[in-house]
């Protein structure tokens, strides 16, 4: 079993930036794959974000690309999600996730979540 916890989310004024933080538990970090998807009021989840084990293979959904940046740092079992250049459409609850599988083409089902952080964007 693998824990996550998130913590960073909060309210930021469009344009504004936030970093995002994971810790892992209970498995060996190394080993994981590490994501971020997200959940709008109203919305379906959806993906955001993805590092591989190694972190060295980067995803982002198009719509975050060049504003977002997924980083880990394995020495504190952490994922780090920075986003910048926040608009109000950013707004959601964000979810950490991990797996030992990665992704295939644009489809992640990972395993294992978190109970989500609220990212608030105001305009």
């Amino acid at each position: 079993q693998v824990q996550l916890v998130e913590s960073g989310g909060g309210v930021v004024q469009a344009g504004g930036s936030l970093r995002l933080s994971c810790a892992a538990s209970g498995r060996a970090f190394s080993n994981l794959h590490m994501g971020w998807f997200r959940q709008a009021p109203g919305k379906e989840r959806e993906f955001v974000a993805a590092l591989s084990w190694n972190g060295i293979t980067t995803r982002y959904t198009d719509s975050v690309k060049g504003r977002f940046t997924i980083s880990r740092d394995d020495a504190k079992n952490t994922v780090y999600l920075e986003m910048n250049s926040l608009k109000p459409e950013d707004t959601a609850v964000y979810y950490c996730t991990a797996d030992t599988t990665f992704m295939r083409g644009s489809i992640w089902s990972p395993s294992y979540w978190g109970q989500g952080t609220q990212v608030t964007v105001s305009s």
